[in-house]
């Protein structure tokens, strides 16, 4: 068979079996068709007929017992096997072999499990599931889905392995289905698809913000005093930037919408010194400056009544007011968007400002102004027509911010422009009530918030579930539940408590939510429920594990629990550790279970069980070793590990010596000096560095 089904090439070899397939777009999919009836395995060859599209089996005296219909219906391949008349025989239909689709390729979901589900997947580096049945391109937003009895993706170099499946004597798995889907995303969910800039924003930005702990009362000294402390205890483990909220001229009062929101003026008793040196003296810390605007309306009487043309009025001729002012711009005029970019052009350029924080965007009501300016009131009192005003807005802060500056959408959609121009997206409400402290449901939000837009998360924005608040405003239970939900999905991660206030404990979550890592989801679809089980699946070129969440959103305590096979993992015993409790649980199969205390969450690395010594788990990040075990290698007698450490903190790493070996000791580079302990299987190193950065450890074992 060698045929031309547009848009699919279809090329098969009878004396191989050998299956090609070729799309346009660039996918490719090449492999062997078999087909095994009990103990028998039987060919796939031509059709002896003048029947095109069908592939014949061919039992083991080469008689015809059924076919393989190749059936194409656009970007849809589908190879429906079923018998020849008369026939009632059980069967397999397979196909193994490789595909390729694109440089940014990775295995994923995009069929939504039916029945729904407790777990939602996520990668970091080119992890493999059992669940996953679908290649995504992240550069040409293509999605290439295989369905089956039984579908297996498994990750090679250049390429990925596919193993499909049929069964002919049940009509429901009696297909191989092989479909293209162009503009996955764009056709779907983000119109304005655009792969995030990575040379711009390599990676979720990290930093402090003040408002949600001094709200409108944090100026250049509350913000230098906080940064001093950050720069000591936070910017060693990867805190890049320092981010200024209210600075306005009028901003030490609450609400936002009185603000001077459109003059360039500081407030003068918080920031006496004006905002370009607050930019340099935050440089000069090591830090990237950062700064918050709420640009479409102001509180500013004067600047209104000397600007009047400029803004909404209603039908009576009294102005339109929202959240983001007493006073709201008119986004369809020319001159009112470049005072938008010019704003924006004097902070950057002038002022040295890197990051930007643009809030009053898309929200869920009409008080932010993606959804302010599609109501019909208001496009009838723009003075010029204009469809897509707010895109024209976020067009004009990115052109006034630079290229090279960072953008964070606040709020941002994925569903409007903010996709295209900016590099992360606030994705819910605020973590705190204004001059209140977070309380749990804040929480709830955030998790909440967080599963259900995260399949769109470090592919076309980079998402910020607001600040990570660890203080003692939270009992220690439910500081760890946030510190998970921010830091597990690799999401931008801000504190906002006061630093000097916290205590080493506090401290030491948002140091184990540093550097962020990178993940992205598995599951590329939104989530509507409050799954209970996160299983981030991290894959490194010594190993791969997984680091599984299991949260109690309850207020009382709980089992929480999964079989191993809703992980997506493969049969077999796993060795298993908690991080937040520093427990050993021993070998798990089949199923992970966990009595979990209310509003709570543990969080277990499980490891395929080694015949040897092997790396089980690290205090230094909530990925436990996702970001600072660089190689880890058994050599026969001896692990060889190499670790990424943080000068003048201790971290702890544990291995597991199952029966037969014996500990002999523990080789480090000068710099550190390892303390080793062991207790039964579990090795605990204990590591001090003198100097940041990569460090080799050697374990010695005998047997």
């Amino acid at each position: 068979m060698n045929t031309q089904n547009a848009p699919w090439t279809v090329a098969f070899d009878a004396d191989s079996a050998c299956l090609s397939l070729q799309h346009p777009s660039g996918a490719a999919v090449t492999g062997t068709l078999a087909f095994q009836r009990g103990d028998e395995q039987w060919r796939v060859g031509d059709s002896r007929d003048a029947v095109p599209q069908r592939l014949a089996l061919l039992d083991t005296q080469s008689n015809v017992q059924g076919y393989v219909h190749v059936l194409v219906q656009g970007s849809r391949l589908e190879m429906l096997v079923h018998h020849r008349t008369a026939q009632f025989y059980a069967g397999t239909l397979s196909f193994h072999g490789t595909a390729t689709l694109g440089s940014t390729t990775f295995a994923c979901r995009t069929s939504a499990p039916t029945g729904g589900s407790q777990v939602v997947q996520l990668a970091s580096g080119p992890a493999d599931s059992a669940l996953n049945e679908t290649l995504f391109d992240i550069d040409s937003d293509t999605a290439l889905r295989f369905a089956g009895a039984t579908v297996s993706l498994a990750s090679k170099q250049d390429s990925f392995t596919v193993t499909l499946t049929a069964r002919i004597e049940d009509a429901d798995c009696a297909a191989l289905a092989i479909e293209l889907l162009p503009d996955y995303y764009r056709s779907r969910y983000v119109p304005y698809y655009t792969p995030i800039d990575r040379q711009r924003c390599p990676s979720p930005p990290t930093g402090w913000m003040s408002w949600n702990t001094y709200f409108d009362q944090a100026g250049a000294e509350e913000n230098l005093a906080e940064a001093r402390v950050g720069a000591e205890h936070l910017q060693p483990f990867g805190m890049q930037t320092w981010s200024i909220e209210s600075w306005q001229e009028n901003s030490s009062t609450l609400p936002v919408r009185d603000f001077h929101n459109l003059d360039r003026s500081a407030h003068s008793t918080q920031f006496p010194e004006g905002m370009k040196k607050l930019a340099d003296d935050i440089r000069d810390l090591g830090f990237q400056p950062g700064i918050w605007t709420a640009p479409f309306g102001t509180g500013n009487r004067a600047f209104y009544e000397a600007h009047r043309s400029m803004f909404l009025h209603q039908a009576n001729g009294e102005p339109f007011t929202n959240w983001c002012g007493r006073y709201l711009l008119d986004p369809s005029q020319p001159e009112v968007r470049e005072h938008m970019r010019e704003m924006h052009r004097v902070m950057q350029e002038e002022w040295g400002y890197e990051f930007f924080k643009i809030d009053g965007m898309s929200g869920r009501s009409h008080g932010y102004s993606a959804h302010f300016f599609e109501r019909d009131e208001v496009k009838a009192a723009f003075r010029d027509e204009c469809p897509n005003p707010f895109e024209l807005c976020v067009q004009a802060f990115r052109e006034g911010i630079g290229a090279d500056s960072v953008f964070l959408a606040c709020q941002g959609h994925y569903t409007g422009p903010e996709a295209e121009l900016a590099d992360a997206s606030r994705i819910g409400g605020d973590i705190v009530h204004p001059n209140k402290p977070s309380d749990w449901n804040n929480l709830l939000s955030q998790g909440r918030a967080t599963l259900n837009q995260l399949f769109v998360h470090n592919i076309v924005l980079y998402m910020d579930p607001d600040t990570l608040l660890v203080g003692d405003h939270h009992a220690i239970e439910q500081a760890r539940v946030t510190t998970t939900i921010v830091a597990l999905p690799g999401q931008l991660t801000f504190a906002g408590d006061k630093l000097g206030e916290l205590t080493p404990e506090r401290m030491r979550l948002i140091q184990q939510s540093l550097p962020v890592c990178d993940v992205r989801p598995l599951d590329l679809f939104p989530i509507f429920d409050m799954r209970p089980v996160w299983d981030l699946k991290i894959s490194r070129p010594f190993g791969q594990w997984d680091v599984v969440a299991l949260f109690n959103w309850e207020d009382e305590a709980h089992a929480i629990s999964t079989p191993l096979a809703d992980l997506g993992l493969p049969e077999g015993s796993y060795a298993a550790w908690e991080f937040w409790t520093a427990s050993d649980l021993g070998t798990v199969a089949d199923e992970l279970a966990l009595e979990v205390p209310a509003r709570s969450v543990r969080l277990v690395a499980l490891h395929p069980l080694a015949d040897h010594p092997q790396f089980l788990s690290t205090d230094r990040h909530v990925t436990q070793g996702g970001v600072s075990l660089l190689d880890c290698q058994w050599t026969g007698d001896a692990l060889e590990v190499e670790l990424d450490l943080v000068s003048g903190h201790a971290f702890t790493y544990r291995f597991r010596v199952p029966e037969g070996f014996a500990f002999l000791g523990a080789e480090a580079e000068t710099g550190f000096a390892p303390e080793a302990c062991l207790a039964g299987q579990i090795l605990s190193i204990r590591l001090t560095a003198t100097a940041s950065g990569p460090a080799k450890l050697t374990l010695q074992f005998s047997r």
